[in-house]
């Protein structure tokens, strides 16, 4: 051993013994403390990713929380745009009574039978080039989905009785001698009705006649 490495220890045991024991903590602590700094030193990338991951989860739910605002607040037919038509004619038809729906009904059952105008009677024809009178009616009604019985007596007692002043355009309209209806007509209202009239004669508008053997009638409501 040199003389300066000699001048450099300690000069008593009591130095040597805590140099020694210096030294071996030393050699403990040091990678203690280095282990316990490694975490340290990667923690603050750790923790960037999980502001980030929090930060982009608040952003998606602001937005959804947004789009549902934005979406509860617009108007119902922004909302249901591609549903526009079928929820049109749905909450039209659920806006009608049943007096209006009758009146709609109705007023479709005029139009078939005067859509008909200037078409020839024959004799059995239920349309759609001619017509007898319960060829007409029955034709006109099935513009409404609904089927008459044949003939012009077997509308009659298929029919509900109304009095005159009960009738409505649509409703039926018949000529009757006895128990037995001989013609049949669509009543357009205020006393005129839609038939077709007899051999030779065309499908045309007409005024009410011989009302002593007339008597109304409805099918259904």
């Amino acid at each position: 051993m040199s003389a300066h490495l000699r001048s450099a220890l300690p000069k008593n045991s009591l130095s040597w013994a805590f140099l020694v024991l210096m030294s071996i903590l030393g050699l403990v602590v040091a990678p203690t403390a280095a282990q316990a700094a490694t975490p340290a030193r990667s923690a603050p990338p750790i923790a960037a990713a999980a502001e980030q991951a929090l930060a982009r989860a608040a952003t998606t739910a602001s937005l959804a929380g947004t789009a549902g605002q934005t979406l509860a607040s617009a108007p119902a037919s922004t909302r249901l745009a591609g549903k526009q038509p079928l929820v049109r004619r749905t909450a039209a038809a659920a806006s009608l009574s049943p007096a209006a729906r009758l009146a709609v009904q109705g007023a479709r059952i005029v139009a078939a039978a005067g859509a008909q105008r200037g078409k020839p009677y024959r004799r059995g024809a239920q349309g759609p080039r001619a017509f007898d009178c319960s060829g007409l009616s029955g034709y006109a009604y099935r513009a409404v989905h609904i089927r008459l019985p044949r003939t012009a007596n077997a509308q009659y007692h298929a029919a509900h009785p109304i009095s005159r002043s009960a009738a409505r355009p649509g409703d039926l309209v018949f000529w009757v001698s006895g128990r037995h209806a001989y013609h049949v007509a669509v009543y357009a209202g205020a006393g005129r009705v839609w038939h077709a009239p007899k051999p030779g004669d065309r499908v045309r508008l007409a005024a009410i006649w011989s009302p002593g053997q007339v008597r109304f009638g409805r099918i259904g409501a």
